[in-house]
């Protein structure tokens, strides 16, 4: 997100952002939300839940999709516009507040894609992921899974975050004046786009974009003719050898995860290979060689008592580790950062200060922008009552329904107890998100997990109730946290408060019944969970492996996973120690960008090294790219990578298609080793 800046800096050095649309009208904010915004919304929304739920069922690796849904929204509108302008129909301008009204939908509605559960949580619940376990699987435990009661789920917990933060606004956005990376790297991109300049740079990234994503989705159909049989086609390409292949290390061809690369950080790319090495090239073959002293021989492969359970409770500890430290971290932060605002606020502890514009600073620019965004973000205003009765409202109807989801395994009053909490765990993520851009929602959702089902316990459905506390928790964190990053995006656009929060409502309302339809899309095509298909929805594996450790504790862990995993959980707040001390302690040399990620660390431990070979792949595009001609990768990757996301995602949607109308691929393209072969040679000839 950092090259986000590049463009917007350099005219902000020259001129205010506000001066430049100084003669542009502001619209009320009933008319930033129109018809033709809504429906692009929905359109974008569908897309864009698409394409989060297909990655959240592969490798649960999800980068920020805000540029592409603003670069989108933008051009789409900008079209029509266009076109009814020439035919003399155009009442109302394209403007930035509109351009906003969109991307806040489309992130909120495709969020809930994330925060839903449908690829962690709930699908943990299912009896196809229990089937994958050896333990945990009484009837109490499993909840079998149907539209119905997950949309019923997802209304009645999805809101309350909306309303739990929105009394914090003023002081979070004026007062605090929180950073939120991304939204205010989206504010500026937004605002670029709609300058004479930004217009002309916006519609050559538009057609980049297209093109990459022409390339992606026919792509994605000349693969799909090699696919006939379930080991078939260009994802199963042994790269680097068969040996290599069976070690999970293999390039399988697909756009998707380059573009997620050309994205992601370099850091968090190589550290994904580096534990794909680390556990599928040295920790597992050590292991394997084990059996029969650590753990019985010829276990079911799904057994958590054996090879399974190391890849399961390893990658468990990496991620708790990594959770935990964060989590303390950002307490820590959000406390130095309040103790600071309060002796601040000694001087100047008034939001009304903010509005003069003899506070800000000594230059003119940024005192005429300061003064024109608090004008607009103080205007319409949406009353506190509102939001703590909606609060109360939502918590009441959440306590009353879903322990009646969940057949009484977690109680009301378990509920109750997690409403208690929630409002300061979502300030406290709401906070740390503004400073650092790290929003923790599923290290709630874990620890709610841990507590939740060991309060309930195995024999009272704690499985089941450990993970429904999850989403209560994670949905309430993670839309308290976008909400208030969509507010900073608004504030530096000048898009209505008001506007805003209708347009999160819209967005989280969409998201409530899109994210269920897709994920029963994609579940009736190609069966998702399957460890061998297509969807193996890693996470929710681990999060049913973090509910079993919850309620039955470590005594279920095979030999020397314990020790193993305490290894593992140790290593993590290690490393995030160093890498946090030597930002601390900062140098010229910035040695913390070298340092590997637990958490992406932990993702390989189940899954193998395919998708962190393509990852490494879109790094590598980028930084040739980059070494060739900088300002142009800059300003351009991030649209090409985002047609690469799209475009093969949505091949997946006539694909899927052509499954269920049981219109199968001509050609199967496998590979033998040569001793295969050999094997298989005399059947091939007699047939």
């Amino acid at each position: 997100m950092d090259n986000a800046y590049e463009y917007n800096d350099e005219n902000k050095e020259k001129e205010s952002m506000e001066m430049i649309f100084k003669n542009v009208d502001v619209p009320k904010w009933s008319k930033q939300i129109t018809f033709r915004s809504i429906m692009t919304s929905v359109v974008l929304s569908v897309v864009f839940t698409f394409i989060v739920m297909k990655l959240n069922l592969t490798t649960g690796v999800i980068p920020s999709l805000n540029v592409a849904a603003g670069l989108l929204g933008f051009a789409i509108l900008k079209f029509y516009t266009k076109m009814i302008s020439k035919l003399g129909l155009l009442k109302q301008p394209f403007t930035r507040q509109e351009n906003t009204v969109i991307q806040t939908c489309v992130v909120a509605s495709s969020g809930i894609a994330f925060s839903s559960g449908t690829a962690s949580y709930l699908l943990a619940m299912s009896d196809v992921i229990a089937s994958r376990t050896d333990s945990g699987n009484s009837p109490i435990n499993i909840k079998r899974l149907n539209l119905g009661w997950i949309i019923g789920f997802l209304f009645v917990v999805s809101f309350i975050g909306l309303f739990s933060i929105m009394p914090l606004r003023k002081m979070m956005i004026l007062k605090y004046k929180l950073t939120y990376p991304s939204g205010t790297a989206t504010a500026y991109l937004i605002n670029s786009f709609h300058t004479p300049k930004g217009e002309k740079l916006a519609k050559k990234q538009v057609s980049s974009l297209f093109k990459s994503f022409g390339f992606s989705f026919l792509f994605g159909f000349f693969q799909w003719f090699f696919t006939a049989g379930g080991s078939c086609g260009f994802v199963n390409f042994p790269t680097f050898g068969i040996q290599a292949f069976a070690k999970k290390f293999y390039f399988d061809f697909s756009s998707t995860y380059v573009g997620v690369g050309m994205i992601c950080p370099y850091m968090v790319n190589i550290s994904l290979l580096v534990g794909a090495i680390v556990s599928w090239g040295i920790m597992w073959p050590w292991v394997a060689s084990k059996e029969g002293n650590w753990y019985a021989k010829d276990l079911d492969s799904k057994s958590l008592h054996g090879l399974q359970g190391y890849k399961v409770f390893l990658a468990i500890a990496m991620i708790l580790g990594d959770g935990l430290f964060q989590f303390v971290f950002m307490i820590i932060v959000t406390v130095q950062g309040l103790i600071l605002e309060k002796r601040k606020g000694n001087t100047s502890s008034s939001i009304e200060n903010y509005e003069d514009p003899n506070d800000s600073s000594d230059e003119k620019v940024s005192k005429y922008d300061d003064k024109k965004r608090n004008e607009y973000f103080l205007k319409d205003q949406i009353p506190n009552s509102y939001a703590i009765g909606g609060y109360i409202v939502l918590a009441i109807l959440s306590i009353i329904v879903v322990p009646i989801i969940f057949n009484q395994r977690i109680k009301w009053y378990h509920i109750f107890v997690a409403y208690l909490i929630a409002p300061v765990m979502a300030f406290c993520n709401a906070y740390g998100c503004g400073l650092t851009d790290w929003s923790l929602a599923s290290n709630y959702g874990k620890i709610s997990i841990l507590v939740f089902s060991a309060w309930v316990g195995l024999d009272n459905g704690g499985i089941i109730a450990g993970l429904a506390a999850c989403g209560v928790m994670m949905n309430i964190v993670s839309t308290a946290s976008d909400l208030m990053q969509d507010f900073k995006t608004g504030y530096l656009t000048l898009a209505s408060p008001r506007s805003m929060f209708c347009s999160q409502l819209l967005g989280t309302g969409l998201g409530c019944v899109l994210s269920p339809l897709v994920f029963w899309f994609f579940n009736k095509a190609y069966g998702v969970g399957n460890p061998e298909g297509s969807y193996p929805a890693p996470y929710a594996v681990l999060y049913r492996g973090i509910a079993h450790l919850g309620v039955e504790g470590v005594s279920s862990l095979p030999k020397n996973c314990l020790k193993l995993a305490v290894a593992c959980f140790a290593f993590a707040i290690v490393l995030n120690l160093i890498t946090t001390l030597l930002r601390l302690f900062e140098t010229k040399y910035r040695i913390h960008r070298f340092i590997p990620n637990a958490m992406c660390m932990a993702i390989p431990f189940y899954l193998g090294g395919y998708f962190a070979i393509d990852m490494c792949v879109g790094s590598l595009i980028l930084y040739l790219w980059q070494r060739k001609n900088k300002k142009q990768a800059d300003q351009f990757a991030p649209a090409v990578a985002s047609g690469l996301i799209c475009g093969d995602s949505l091949w997946g949607i006539p694909a899927a298609v052509l499954s269920l109308a049981n219109v199968n691929p001509p050609i199967c393209m496998m590979f033998l080793s040569a001793k295969d072969y050999s094997k298989v040679q005399p059947f091939l000839k007699g047939s």
